[in-house]
């Protein structure tokens, strides 16, 4: 059956449409992938991706910049990421700059974001790699917070038990709050600890008051407090009077001895401490030989004017006259 001319007419618009169609939805799928444009291949390593995918946008500082071209595994939790940039926002981009994984909005799909960073830096090269930042997925957060909820049970279920044993007077805590007299002692022993902690606060102020008032240039506890001489000199002098303490001590325990020798022993001296009669005896030969003396003296006095020994007798004064002379002369040479 041949064609009709109409038929032949809507065949050729249907292709021209459909040829025009492809056409534009290649230039658009390509500008969008930077297909037709200048670019250059940029790099980053992470540890999760979050569920980014070949062709998800990338974006500096908020503006799309290029596309995501390549996702590898190189090693145990190591990804390797590249991506396609525009040259003409490249060359905004430093080495300096941080890639981060975030979502297009609350539900949207995964996109990189490369943030700037403070600090001169230089542009980056094609083959670059620049720094990364993985984020807390939505995952760890869920997980942490079912962790963080088992142990918030965990406590309750604990300070529960605590509480119980508190309201039933167990524990030291239990019977401070339930015995009245165990917390008047606790009070009263705080108020005694208080009225320490006074008396020794009061009793440093006095010390400190003390030693303000201390003169260290004159007096003798500030020359006794700064001068190390001193301090010997009065260490010494506390070491000798210890010594003549202990000789002290010795000469009177020798003391008592001795007198414990004589009260026992039967000698002289305890004779004229005890026997009255010994005693009288010899006040009595004090007497006689006081009185022999006075005699003699008598007796001597009378040969000096007798005219028998009276010349031997002027004869030693005039020595002995002689004698003092000669001292004196002798005296007054050495002056």
């Amino acid at each position: 059956m041949q064609k009709t001319v109409t038929q032949k007419i809507r065949l050729g618009v249907f292709v021209i449409l459909g040829t025009t169609l492809l056409v534009s939805a290649l230039y658009f799928i390509g500008n969008r992938q930077n297909l037709f444009g200048s670019n250059i291949e940029l790099h980053a390593e992470f540890t999760n991706v979050n569920g980014l995918q070949l062709g998800n946008n990338v974006r500096y500082s908020g503006i799309n910049s290029g596309t995501v071209k390549g996702i590898e595994m190189i090693g145990p939790s190591r990804i390797m990421i590249s991506m396609v940039i525009e040259e003409k926002i490249a060359k905004r981009i430093n080495k300096n700059a941080v890639a981060t994984i975030g979502s297009d909005g609350l539900v949207g799909s995964m996109l990189i974001n490369i943030l700037p960073q403070e600090g001169e830096s230089r542009p980056i090269k094609s083959g670059d790699t620049i720094k990364s930042y993985t984020k807390i997925g939505a995952n760890d957060i869920l997980t942490t917070l079912s962790v963080t909820n088992e142990n918030a049970a965990i406590l309750t279920s604990d300070l529960l038990k605590i509480t119980t044993k508190i309201i039933d007077g167990k524990g030291t805590i239990g019977m401070l709050i339930n015995d009245t007299l165990m917390a008047d002692n606790l009070k009263e022993s705080v108020n005694q600890l208080k009225k320490a902690s006074m008396g020794a606060n009061n009793a440093i102020n006095q010390l400190n008051t003390i030693i303000s008032s201390v003169d260290f240039d004159k007096s003798a506890a500030g020359v006794l407090l700064t001068d190390s001489v001193s301090g010997i000199k009065v260490k010494s002098i506390i070491d000798d009077l210890d010594a003549s303490t202990t000789n002290i001590k010795q000469v009177s325990e020798n003391l008592d001895t001795y007198l414990n020798e004589i009260k026992e022993s039967e000698g002289a001296f305890n004779q004229l401490i005890k026997d009255e009669k010994f005693a009288k005896n010899l006040d009595s030969t004090l007497l006689n030989i006081k009185e022999a003396t006075f005699r003699l003296n008598e007796n001597m006095e009378a040969l000096k004017h007798n005219f028998l020994f009276r010349g031997y007798f002027r004869k030693q004064e005039r020595l002995k006259t002689k004698a003092t002379r000669d001292s004196i002369k002798n005296l007054e040479n050495e002056n």
